[in-house]
């Protein structure tokens, strides 16, 4: 009788830097995560130095931005249909392409790397199965330039896989900027990573102590030079994460309004959408260093959004109402801000599952909401009162049409400028006196703000 041969089986040994992005990316992917959320979390479970959390980060959010791209090269190798491919098999092929096309990994490394962590996270046979699509893309690695030098292929879908993006995303840019060639740096940028952005809270914290170079026009912003957490202010919450446009929006905003301010006069405001609290925060701390006599209130309905303003403002000044119902606040406002849930297609850079997340379809649930959200306001605001609404989105729909929507139903709401010595006139938006920012242009997300005056009757 023979004896039996040894095992040959290897327990797995895959890189904790690529077993945290699989975590993220598949929790991104298939429980809708958010992975600005979830992968520091993650990052600080792990014992990952520094060097590693860097490659981790890059991983993770990079696979999220072109994983369009990449499921496309993906279902040209498999034999079987895409949507019939085991969730973790597309999220570890996801990985594995991105180390070999876009990052400093050495093509065997790469694929022997991913292949270790799928033995890990999916088992044998499907690491084998990566292991054959990773090999058969790599012999045909000029696939994707192919396809785009295809002159049949229609314009939106050599887009979409260039720059990996939904063909909507893509028109719905077109339908605001009317120029193929913006259209096409603005794609370019989203797919660029960013460094944070970091808001010094006027009273509690400066852009001196934060230290790098400022982010100008923001008179509160600075350009984050290592990991938020490390520093002090951002720790003791005396500063904070946010997106230069964000802030030029509340400074804005606030600007217009000490512009059109009368001598002691005293207002009250309201930020009836305040989740997750930056925007409230930055107001809410302008206001207490030039005006502590306002009072100033931050609304958020949903209640682990709610917490999260809680961490800013102080919680006596939250509410939790739905805005489309006025009856339901303590009182009328003098200044309101309306910073409306969108699509979000104005911060594809720096919340790269976004582009995957909202379709077409969600403009049918999002454009009554907004509609209804400004008669909300407009309800609660005192006349003479200013109403700001706001988008973290270029669609025309969210912007332009809301816009001419509430003038068309609101007779007496006036259309103030915001380039009367508040902002500069580049960032001018279609309909005058609106602002629209444009990531590729001014380095911000895409905001939209218009703002209204109430009349005296």
């Amino acid at each position: 009788m023979s004896k039996p041969q040894p095992s040959t089986f290897r327990k797995p040994k895959p890189s904790p830097a690529r077993v945290v992005a699989f975590e993220c990316v598949t929790n991104v992917n298939r429980d809708g995560a958010y992975a600005n959320i979830l992968l520091p979390q993650l990052l600080e479970k792990s014992a990952l130095e520094e060097r590693d959390r860097a490659f981790a980060t890059e991983l993770t959010y990079g696979t999220l931005r072109m994983q369009g791209q990449y499921d496309w090269a993906i279902a040209q190798q498999s034999d079987r249909p895409f949507a019939e491919l085991d969730s973790k098999v597309v999220d570890l092929l996801r990985l594995g392409l991105h180390q070999i096309w876009a990052m400093r990994v050495p093509d065997h490394a790469a694929v022997s790397e991913t292949v270790e962590l799928a033995r890990h996270v999916a088992g044998e046979s499907k690491a084998t199965f990566v292991n054959a699509i990773l090999r058969n893309i790599m012999r045909n690695p000029d696939a994707i330039a192919t396809f785009i030098a295809d002159p049949s292929v229609p314009d939106l879908d050599r887009l979409a896989i260039e720059f990996s993006h939904p063909t909507w995303i893509i028109s719905a840019f077109h339908d605001q900027l009317g120029d193929w060639s913006r259209v096409r740096e603005l794609l370019a940028i989203d797919n660029v990573a960013v460094a944070p952005h970091l808001v010094a809270w006027p009273g509690k914290s400066t852009i001196a102590e934060l230290g790098g170079d400022p982010l100008l026009p923001s008179r509160f912003g600075v350009l984050s030079e290592r990991s938020p957490l490390t520093y002090p202010a951002i720790i003791e919450r005396r500063a904070g994460v946010q997106d230069l446009g964000s802030q030029l929006l509340a400074q804005y905003f606030f600007d217009l309004s000490e512009s059109l301010r009368k001598s002691h006069e005293d207002l009250s405001w309201l930020d009836m959408c305040a989740g997750p609290g930056g925007k409230s925060a930055l107001l809410y701390n302008m206001l207490e260093t030039t005006h502590p006599e306002d009072s100033f209130l931050a609304n958020e309905p949903t209640p682990h959004r709610a917490d999260l303003v809680a961490r800013v403002v102080p919680r006596a000044k939250i509410l939790s109402f739905d805005g489309r119902y006025p009856d339901l606040f303590p009182h009328t406002f003098d200044r309101i801000l309306v910073d409306a849930p969108c699509t979000g297609l104005g911060a594809l850079r720096r919340r790269p599952e976004a582009r995957w997340r909202k379709s077409l379809g969600d403009l049918k649930e999002l454009i009554p909401l907004q509609r209804d959200l400004i008669d909300g306001a407009y309800d609660l605001l005192n006349p003479g009162g200013l109403l700001a609404y706001a988008t973290c989105s270029p669609h025309i729909a969210e912007t332009v049409g809301q816009v001419l929507d509430a003038q068309y139903r609101h007779k007496d709401l006036e259309l103030i400028s915001l380039f009367n010595g508040v902002a500069p006139e580049t960032y001018q938006g279609k309909i005058p006196g609106t602002m629209q920012l444009w990531t590729d242009r001014d380095g911000t997300d895409s905001m939209f703000m218009a703002v209204f005056r109430k009349g005296k009757s």
